[in-house]
């Protein structure tokens, strides 16, 4: 299989809201991390122009991008934002030899062998059955799944798009706020709720039926009074938002087998904190039956690294997007 170049590489890390960039060192480290936001440039091209430009002009002879979206083809279009692209053309526009572009989560998957316990809040569990499936999911701009298997002792990424599987009730309150959402977007994926948008949208069907008036606010204020710990709506909704993560991150064990453990990524939790440990989650997570006994020995882990996907992204240099060792 073919190899990337060892000079001049370029990771990305392109979500919703913000894109970052790295370049790599002779040992593969991401390095003059610069975190742009999408919204101050017309196109991808732009953005990845704009911090070559800042790292004083470098020339990368080949890139990884890890893009917040599908990549099924060689038209990669945003979910969460405008930006839409050939890879093809890009690699060409860019003056590129080798460009590959990966789902965002799939390479964050890939970070998790290099993270320390530093870079990880334990909620609950034991301990992590070492090479067993791995689950992966998070909210941010947007809400991420995927997996991580070991296939002939490399570890394979599993990228899909569970953030837009329907989102469940577990009990009539949640019913409740599922209906008034459903009467506001149709489908109510889990990306509908548990996401930074999400959050507003929960909030306000809280409000709806607390038949409470609600001004709107952004995700960072909400999270900024649930740990000030002076709004009881924003409290209500935050507590359902991480109860509610737990049954999807439940779910998401179960399917995968993952005792190998789950992840929580997205820039949401972190900045939660003790709120977070403390909250239904782990309870809801465990809460499936006759196999909660089965979940209740899985960990689940809140990854606080800094820009894991960009250490996931640059894994692929070692097999051009294939399983990595």
């Amino acid at each position: 299989m073919t190899t990337f170049p060892t000079h001049a590489r370029l990771v990305a890390d392109i979500g919703g809201t913000n894109a970052r960039f790295a370049l790599l060192d002779a040992q593969g480290v991401p390095i003059n991390i610069n975190v742009l936001e999408c919204a101050d440039y017309p196109d991808v091209g732009s953005a990845i122009r704009a911090y070559l430009a800042n790292m004083g002009g470098v020339q990368p002879v080949s890139a990884v991008i890890a893009i917040a979206n599908p990549v099924t083809s060689d038209r990669v279009t945003m979910t969460n934002h405008h930006w839409s692209f050939s890879v093809k053309e890009l690699e060409v526009e860019l003056g590129l030899d080798k460009l590959v572009v990966v789902n965002d989560f799939a390479a964050l998957a890939l970070s998790l062998p290099s993270l320390t316990s530093g870079d990880l809040v334990q909620v609950g569990g034991g301990a992590a059955v070492l090479g067993q499936p791995i689950g992966v999911l998070g909210p941010g701009t947007g809400f991420g799944v995927a997996g991580l298997v070991r296939v002939g002792g490399l570890w394979q990424p599993l990228a899909g798009e569970g953030g837009h599987v329907t989102l469940a009730a577990a009990d009539d309150f949640e019913s409740d706020i599922i209906a008034v959402l459903r009467r506001r977007f149709g489908h109510v994926s889990a990306e509908r709720v548990l996401s930074g948008p999400g959050l507003l949208a929960l909030r306000e069907a809280v409000g709806v039926l607390r038949k409470q008036a609600v001004e709107p606010i952004t995700p960072e204020e909400i999270t900024r009074r649930v740990l000030a710990g002076d709004d009881a709506l924003c409290h209500e909704a935050a507590t359902i938002f991480c109860a509610m993560l737990g049954t999807v991150a439940g779910n998401l064990a179960l399917t995968l087998g993952a005792r190998g453990g789950i992840y929580l990524g997205g820039g949401i939790l972190p900045k939660l904190g003790a709120f977070f440990e403390q909250s239904p989650f782990r309870v809801r997570f465990e809460d499936k039956g006759r196999f909660a006994s089965y979940l209740a020995s899985i960990p689940c882990y809140v990854i606080h690294a800094e820009q894991p996907a960009l250490i996931g992204a640059s894994r692929y240099f070692e097999y051009c997007g294939g399983g990595v060792v």
